[in-house]
C-alpha cells in the first residue's frame, strides 16, 4: 500500500492451466459456491483492519465534477448555448415548418385568374376578322365555317409568277384584293406584334396574329420579282421593272361581270379577275417595304425567312427610288384611283425608310429618312390638320412617330439630333390636335372625334389615333416623362390615354346608339354587314352574278356573321343605320381593322402592360454619336 498517491491493490498470479486450478477458477465465478462466499468473508475481515478513511476509499464511489462544457468536435460549448439552441430549433419548428406542413397538406383550390377586360375581347374577335377575308388556299384551322377556298385563278395568266398571285386578303364586301391598302394592314399588324408581343402571347393570340402576317407577306413577295438578290455594292441598280398592284376591281359604270357588279361569294367567283400592273409608284413600293421590313423583325427568330424578307424589302427599296419610277401608282388608272388613290409618297419614304433601317441597321437608311429633303417635300412640319390623320394614305405622323421611338430611346445625337428632334415635336403636336380642348378636329355629341371632315367611315381613322396615341404614352412611360406639353398647357400621359380610352370605346358601343361597332362584340352590333361572303348563305348552292343580289336587298339579319369587323360606322354625327345597301355605314375594311387590333392590344391590360423597348432595335448596331464639326475659325 501507498499512501499519498492512488491505492492501488496488486494481485500477482500465476496462470496455470491444471483441471484444479480450471475447477477454482469457475468456482469463483459461480457466486453461490462455497470458495466464494469464503472469499468475500474473508475480505470482510481485512476491511476491519482499515481506518474509517480508508474504507470510505473502498466502500463509496468518488463523487465526479459537472462537466460546464461540451466538446462537439470542431467546438466546445457550454451546455446552456446547447439548451438555447434547441429551443431555439423547437421555436423555429412550430413557426416556421409547422404552419408550412398544415399549408401543403390541405387541399388546394385554383384561384381563376381575372376576367379578360374588355379590349381582350374585342381583339380576340377583330383578329378572326382577317380569317375570314383570306383568299387562296384555305389552312385547315382557318376557323370560319363559311369560308373556303376562292381565288386559285387569279393570276394564272401571268409568265413571270409560278402558280400565279394566290393568296393574300381581299379587302373589304367585296372580292378585290387592293395590294396598297393590305400592305399597310400587314405593317400595322407588324408593328402591334413587335411592341406588344408579351400581351398577344399572354392571351395565346401570339401565334396567330403571326400567321396572319405571314399570310399576307407571302402573297406580297409574290407581287414583285422578290427572287432578285439584291447587292449592298449596288444600291441603286435596278433590280426590277414592275409590280402587281390589284387583283380584281371594277371601274365606275362597268356593265361587265367583275367584283361591284356581281353580288357573289368568293368561292364562286366565276368572272375574269383583272390583275393590274404598275411601272412606277414610289408609294405602293415604299408600303411594301414597309410591310417586308417590320415582319422581318416580327419573324427574327426564323432567319431563313426573316432575311427573305429583308432581301424583298431591299429589292424593293431600289424601284421606290428609282428617279424614273417617281410618280404616284394610282394616277390614271381607273380600277385603283376612285377607291384607293395616293396622294403622295414622300411619306412612304419615310415610313419605308424608318422600318428599313430598324430591319437591317445601315445607316444608309437612318441619313435618308432624316435628309431635309424628305421632310420638305412630304410637309411634315408645316402642321396642316389633315397631315396629322393617320391612315392607309397618309403615313407622316406614324413614321414620325416611330423615329421619335428612336430618339425617346437610342438617342443617337449628331448628325441626327436636328431632324428628329423636330420630328419630336410635331409628334407631340399632333398628340394635342387629338384632344377635343384645342379644337383642331370637331367631335361629335357623343364624343367621337372627326378626322375624316364628316365624310363617311370615319371610325378607321378613330382606330389610327387611338393607337397613335396610346403607343405613344407607352414610350412615355418606358422613359419616365409624365406627359407633354401642348404650348402653355400640360397634358399628362393620363389624358393623353384617356383620349384613346374614350374613341376605343365609342366604337366598342359606348356611344348614343349604344351600338358596337364591331361585328359579334356586345349584345348590340350591326347585322346587315356590306360583305358579301358574310350575306349570302353557305348552303352548298352556288348564286349567279346577279342572282346574289336577293341577298344584297334582304331585310334580313346576314346568315354568317363576319366575328372581328369593324365597319364604317356613323357618317356625318353620331347617326348610324345598319342596312347592307348602304356600304357607308356597314361595310368593314382591311386596314380599318389593322388599326382596331394596333389599339386595342396597345390599351389592354389584363395581358400586362408597356412595350418591349428592344426588340425593335435589335439588327441597329450601337451608336457612337460623331462630334459636331468645329465652329468656324474667329476672325476679327
Amino acid at each position: 500500500m501507498h499512501w499519498g498517491g492512488s491505492f492501488e491493490v496488486e494481485n500477482h498470479t500465476t496462470i496455470t492451466t491444471t483441471d484444479e486450478e480450471k475447477s477454482r477458477e469457475v468456482e469463483w465465478m459461480d457466486r453461490g459456491s462455497l470458495a466464494h462466499q469464503n472469499s468475500l468473508s474473508h475480505n470482510h475481515h481485512d476491511h476491519d483492519h482499515l481506518d474509517e478513511t480508508q474504507q470510505s476509499w473502498l466502500l463509496y464511489p468518488q463523487e465526479k465534477k459537472k462537466k460546464k462544457y461540451i466538446d462537439l468536435g470542431c467546438i466546445v460549448v457550454s451546455h446552456q448555448v446547447v439548451k438555447y439552441a434547441l429551443w431555439g430549433l423547437l421555436i423555429a419548428f412550430c413557426v416556421i415548418a409547422l404552419p408550412t406542413i398544415i399549408v401543403k397538406s390541405v387541399p388546394k383550390h385554383k384561384v381563376k385568374p381575372p376576367p379578360p377586360d374588355n379590349y381582350t375581347v374585342a381583339l380576340h374577335k377583330a383578329l378572326q376578322f382577317f380569317n375570314a377575308q383570306k383568299s387562296g388556299k384555305l389552312l385547315h384551322n382557318n376557323d370560319i365555317s363559311w369560308r373556303g377556298n376562292s381565288g386559285l385563278n387569279d393570276g394564272n395568266e401571268l409568265t413571270d409568277v409560278k402558280g400565279g398571285l394566290v393568296g393574300g386578303y381581299y379587302d373589304a364586301g367585296d372580292n378585290t384584293k387592293f395590294h396598297f391598302p393590305m400592305a399597310y394592314a400587314m405593317t400595322m399588324l407588324s408593328w402591334s406584334v413587335i411592341e406588344y408581343s408579351h400581351k398577344y402571347e399572354a392571351i395565346k393570340e401570339y401565334d396567330h396574329a403571326r400567321e396572319l402576317i405571314k399570310w399576307g407577306t407571302d402573297y406580297l413577295l409574290l407581287t414583285f420579282n422578290s427572287s432578285a438578290k439584291f447587292n449592298a455594292s449596288r444600291p441603286t441598280a435596278h433590280y426590277i421593272d414592275k409590280v402587281y398592284s390589284q387583283v380584281g376591281g371594277s371601274q365606275n359604270g362597268s356593265t361587265v361581270p367583275d367584283d361591284h357588279t356581281c353580288w357573289e361569294r368568293p368561292e364562286d367567283m366565276d368572272y375574269k379577275r383583272p390583275v393590274q400592273t404598275t411601272t412606277a409608284g414610289p408609294d405602293l413600293a415604299g408600303e411594301i417595304v414597309a410591310a417586308l421590313a417590320a415582319a422581318s423583325i416580327v419573324f427574327n427568330d426564323q432567319s431563313a425567312y426573316s432575311k427573305k424578307l429583308v432581301n424583298g424589302a431591299e429589292v424593293m427599296w431600289t424601284f421606290a427610288r428609282d428617279e424614273g419610277k417617281r410618280r404616284r401608282y394610282s394616277i390614271g388608272n381607273p380600277y385603283i384611283d376612285t377607291y384607293y388613290n395616293s396622294t403622295g409618297y414622300y411619306d412612304e419614304y419615310m415610313w419605308g425608310g424608318a422600318w428599313l433601317y430598324y430591319a437591317t441597321g445601315k445607316e444608309s437608311y437612318l441619313s435618308l429618312v432624316t435628309n431635309p429633303g424628305i421632310s420638305k417635300n412630304s410637309k411634315a412640319f408645316y402642321m396642316i390638320p389633315s397631315l396629322s390623320v393617320p391612315s392607309w394614305d397618309n403615313k407622316l405622323p406614324s413614321a414620325m412617330l416611330l423615329l421619335t421611338r428612336f430618339r425617346i430611346f437610342l438617342s443617337p445625337g449628331y448628325p441626327y439630333e436636328d431632324m428628329l428632334h423636330m420630328y419630336h415635336n410635331v409628334t407631340i403636336l399632333n398628340m394635342c390636335s387629338y384632344l377635343e380642348q384645342f379644337k383642331v378636329f370637331n367631335f361629335t355629341r357623343g364624343g367621337m372625334i372627326q378626322l375624316n371632315s364628316g365624310k363617311p367611315q370615319n371610325l378607321q381613322y378613330v382606330a389610327n389615333a387611338a393607337f397613335l396615341t396610346s403607343i405613344f404614352v407607352d414610350y412615355l412611360n418606358a422613359s419616365d416623362v409624365p406627359g407633354i406639353n401642348c404650348g402653355p398647357t400640360f397634358i399628362s400621359s393620363t389624358d393623353l390615354r384617356n383620349f384613346a380610352v374614350s374613341q376605343m370605346d365609342y366604337i366598342l358601343g359606348k356611344n348614343p346608339k349604344n351600338t358596337s361597332y364591331v361585328v359579334g362584340y356586345g349584345n348590340k352590333f350591326p347585322r346587315h354587314v356590306h360583305h358579301r361572303g358574310a350575306s349570302i348563305p353557305n348552303d352548298k348552292k352556288k348564286y349567279t352574278c346577279k342572282g346574289g343580289y336577293k341577298w344584297l336587298d334582304s331585310g334580313k339579319a346576314n346568315p354568317n356573321n363576319i366575328t372581328g369587323a369593324m365597319v364604317g360606322g356613323p357618317v356625318g354625327g353620331d347617326g348610324f343605320n345598319d342596312v347592307r345597301s348602304n356600304y357607308n355605314y356597314t361595310e368593314p375594311t382591311l386596314a380599318g381593322n389593322a388599326a382596331l387590333v394596333a389599339a386595342l392590344v396597345s390599351l389592354t391590360t389584363s395581358a400586362g402592360t408597356g412595350i418591349d423597348k428592344n426588340t425593335i432595335f435589335s439588327a441597329v448596331p450601337p451608336l457612337y454619336p460623331n462630334s459636331p464639326p468645329p465652329p468656324a475659325p474667329w476672325k476679327p
